[in-house]
């Protein structure tokens, strides 16, 4: 698939949904991930509100497909080709939201009709966007929330039930505030950009921002990280000159927290890119960390504490990246708990005699959490875990695991606006 062109001047409206529509067939036609997409440029030709809205477009599409879809079957014979289906996705979602029926409609047919292979489309296009106008609206607000794909739905549910599976679907559709963790002074921070501070100690703002806007970006007072990511580094607790190792450290946020702390700390990841990225920030905070990139599993080295963040399902951060589920199918599962179980094993040798890790996915699939940590007791005996390292503020005792873990969920805070899903534990060694 040819990456979208841009359009005149006369398109109004077209660029961002010729390019949603194009996201959207990468995800679910070639398997891409929509940050994979973002950072080989290929929104780059757009003007950055159309960029904005593009990215925002296949976002919600993606959020609400089965509602779309539904709409949808009830006007159309038989399933379109993709490009054209996902034409009438972003229609629809944008009709039923209230966007005005006649730029939508006609940016559809437009977008079908030019296109070389469905150009005959455009009528199919025309008379079912006509159709949604008419119903749509009504009927998407009588649908239930949105259900995962059965391939990870049905995993999600054996583990943790359908009352908690619903409340999962329900913060996933609702989708994620945007959470900041500040570098010394929370309250200030929350002040100074318009936020709340959470019981945790992040600062959460719940209206839409620009976040190199937001005050305080250029001074390195804060940065964005989910307020679920922000726990392990605070479980570790480094302390002032401590040797600190954050294995598989990018994008950087918990390399950001563990230098705040004055640990000296060395942030390593086997991404030249990802880790351009964590240099940047460590430059914009005036923090310092020693970046190394390489292969976790070649590191060496002794240190008194590790945060091991470990490759996983991601499944953890559907609300904030909702492309995951139709880009994935669980094939590479298998592959990723072991890479993490190889990753404990190497860490445990990195670690001084009497020094602690905090391991931890941001995966809702207990293989990649509890059971990666009940294991890793049986296959090193100098190892225990920790559980008082739980016992920081705001920790809820309902979230502590009967291994000594902690597991949280996209459904907790549903009252302040849920969180990424994740488990941690701490694990030491034995001196």
């Amino acid at each position: 698939m040819s990456k979208p062109a841009p359009s005149g001047p006369r398109d109004i409206g077209v660029p961002a949904r010729r390019s949603a529509i194009y996201l959207l067939d990468q995800i679910m036609g070639e398997g891409k991930l929509m940050a994979e997409l973002l950072a080989s440029g290929t929104l780059d030709r757009l003007e950055p509100d159309d960029r904005a809205r593009a990215q925002r477009l296949a976002t919600e599409t993606l959020r609400g497909l089965e509602r779309a879809d539904r709409i949808l079957q009830r006007h159309l014979q038989k399933p379109p080709p993709l490009h054209v289906r996902n034409a009438l996705r972003v229609g629809t979602v944008e009709l039923c939201q209230g966007e005005a029926a006649h730029g939508v409609v006609n940016a559809m047919v437009s977008i079908v009709g030019k296109h070389k292979r469905y150009g005959t489309l455009k009528g199919l296009t025309n008379a079912v966007l006509r159709k949604v106008t008419d119903s749509g609206p009504e009927q998407w607000a009588t649908l239930r929330v949105p259900r995962l794909p059965k391939w990870l739905r049905g995993p999600l549910v054996t583990a943790w039930g359908p009352e908690v599976m619903a409340g999962i679907e329900a913060a996933h559709f609702a989708g994620a505030p945007l959470d900041l963790t500040a570098q010394s002074d929370a309250d200030a921070v929350a002040a100074q950009v318009g936020g709340t501070v959470l019981p945790t100690g992040s600062v959460r703002l719940n209206a839409p921002s620009q976040v190199s806007a937001l005050p305080g970006f250029n001074s390195g007072d804060w940065w964005v990280q989910d307020a679920a990511a922000a726990i392990p580094a605070r479980i570790l607790a480094p302390q002032r000159g401590e040797k600190v190792l954050d294995l598989c450290a990018a994008p950087g946020g918990k390399t950001l927290q563990l230098a705040a702390a004055g640990a000296d700390v060395t942030a390593l990841d086997i991404s030249e890119g990802r880790m351009e990225r964590v240099r940047q920030n460590l430059i914009r905070t005036k923090l310092t960390a020693e970046v190394v990139v390489q292969d976790a599993l070649e590191a060496t080295g002794q240190y008194d504490a590790i945060l091991l963040d470990a490759p996983c399902s991601a499944t953890g951060t559907m609300r904030r990246h909702p492309d995951l589920p139709y880009a994935k199918d669980g094939s590479e599962f298998a592959q990723l708990i072991a890479l993490q179980a190889q990753m404990i094993d190497h860490a445990v040798t990195l670690l001084k005699p009497g020094g602690r890790m905090v391991f931890c996915t941001c995966s809702l699939l207990p293989d990649e959490g509890e059971v990666q940590a009940e294991e890793a007791l049986e296959r090193h005996k100098t190892l225990s875990i920790e559980r008082t390292a739980l016992d920081r503020p705001g920790i809820d005792p309902a979230w502590i695991t009967e291994e000594g873990g902690l597991r949280l969920r996209p459904d907790h805070w549903s009252d302040l606006g849920g969180m990424d899903g994740f488990y941690i534990a701490m694990l030491r060694k034995a001196g």
